[in-house]
């Protein structure tokens, strides 16, 4: 996007003032977002943004700006205009500039740009049918598909060039069930960082239209949960964003450094269950939060965060680092070359245990099944949570027994890790967009069934 020459000339106005270390951050980025409902094309945008961010540190201190200006006058001036921050003598040259080899995992093999236009809207129009069709109480089918081609290149003032593309896509379902003036609702969004290929080869959107109408069917009819304290089974896949939440961003070197997460200093400590392992995964094949490198330029990493219930490591970016004494572990994202990259989750999981899900639930003589999550709230600093319950279901004897709405889980973080009892060997990821300092970036969140011997959950449907 531009010469080495520019680059160097760049970084060196940067770090007239005294800055230890410059970084200019690179972005172009082709995406593509089309909307059905009832089956009918509802939206269809292409985009492309591109610009660039300059990173200035001194120390402990950073200053940061963006400019969609790339040229020589535009950068050179974001520069100046951020070396002010800083007063002193220099003490960073830039003579030249090193390409750094970067892997090429995650590789679209038939990219979206490619693949004709009509054809994606044909499977869109066909799950939506699917969906409508499942039953007459699903009154409306929203699909979306959104995918995009980003192109990184980044630069600093130890002499290292890094070229890096991205390519994710995403489809959506939502189903609406309608009865008697009640209204519940069902989704799936299968997402990965590949091409077309995989949805015409590893995703079954039609099936993914029947489950998010079933979920909503089941809704429906579900009776109001009780409340109380109980034991709650969580289910795969995306049970897993309570611990990406009220766990993983507390192990994020943008909070433990500076001592506000309820995990500080608390490496080599028990802090969970021994049965209890978890990892934040950035090399997965195709995962939707993988790279081959983060957005400082380190190669990504598989991070084993707790073992046996240790705590092993946090996710580090360098300039956090700084205070922790640690090097970064390739754990650096950002949203854009708007955002201040920080450390920040890719794929993260708890591993899988011993147990089948069917022995979770039979060794519970009452409980709540928690299948499917919904968004909450998480205080990071103490790690208290709020989230609600998309699809869940009252345990009796060791058999489900019957389906329950408005269930919300309330708890800490510390205490869910601690209180797992049983974890399962179903092991599943699913996809969601994460939200923080540094923007909103793809990430996956994962879990087999787990089972916690107490959480507060709250509803309508009486004490327990």
């Amino acid at each position: 996007m531009i010469s080495k020459k520019l680059a160097v000339e760049v970084l060196n106005l940067a770090t007239s003032t005294g800055a230890d270390f410059a970084e200019i951050y690179l972005e172009e980025n082709n995406s593509t977002s089309i909307g059905l409902d009832n089956g009918k094309v509802e939206s269809c945008q292409d985009t492309l943004t591109y610009g660039a961010g300059i990173r200035l540190l001194k120390g402990l201190q950073s200053v940061y700006g963006y400019t969609n200006d790339i040229s020589k006058k535009g950068l050179s001036k974001l520069a100046l205009d951020l070396s002010a921050s800083f007063s002193g003598e220099r003490v960073v040259i830039v003579d030249s500039i090193t390409k750094v080899r970067v892997g090429k995992k995650h590789r679209p093999r038939i990219e979206y740009s490619t693949y004709p236009r009509e054809k994606i809207i044909s499977m869109l129009t066909e799950a939506s049918k699917t969906c409508l069709e499942y039953d007459p109480r699903i009154v409306r089918c929203k699909v979306s598909f959104s995918f995009n081609y980003k192109d990184v290149e980044i630069f600093n003032s130890n002499g290292k060039q890094f070229n890096e593309v991205h390519s994710r896509g995403r489809a959506y379902v939502i189903a609406v069930a309608a009865k008697e003036g009640a209204i519940e609702t069902g989704g799936e969004g299968p997402g990965a960082q590949k091409g077309m290929e995989f949805f015409l080869e590893d995703i079954d959107l039609n099936q993914k239209a029947r489950d998010a109408a079933k979920a909503a069917l089941t809704m429906l009819d579900a009776r109001e949960c009780p409340s109380g304290k109980m034991p709650v089974i969580i289910g795969n896949g995306f049970g897993g964003v309570i611990f990406h939440e009220a766990c993983g961003h507390s192990l994020e070197a943008s909070s433990v450094s500076k001592g506000l997460s309820v995990f500080s200093g608390k490496k080599g400590t028990k802090i969970a269950s021994s049965i209890v392992s978890a990892v934040d995964d950035g090399t997965i094949e195709g995962g939707w939060g993988s790279g081959n490198i983060d957005d400082e330029g380190n190669p990504t990493q598989r991070n084993l965060l707790i073992k046996d219930g240790i705590l092993n490591s946090y996710l580090v970016d360098d300039f956090n680092g700084r205070r922790m004494g640690e090097k970064g572990n390739g754990a650096t994202r950002r949203e854009s070359y708007k955002y201040e990259p920080t450390s920040r989750m890719s794929n993260t999981f708890i591993l899988p245990g011993k147990s089948t899900p069917e022995e979770i639930i039979a060794s519970t003589k009452f409980g709540l099944y928690a299948k499917s999550m919904g968004g909450g709230s998480v205080n990071p600093a103490t790690g208290e949570f709020n989230f609600a319950v998309n699809e869940g279901y009252i345990v009796e004897d060791g058999k489900i027994s019957y389906p329950v709405k408005g269930a919300t889980l309330i708890g800490s973080g510390k205490e869910v890790l601690l209180n797992i009892d049983m974890v399962g060997n179903d092991l599943l990821r699913a996809q969601g967009m994460c939200g923080a300092a540094s923007g909103s970036i793809p990430a996956d969140v994962g879990q087999p069934t787990i089972r916690v011997k107490e959480i507060t959950v709250g509803g309508r449907g009486g004490a327990i």
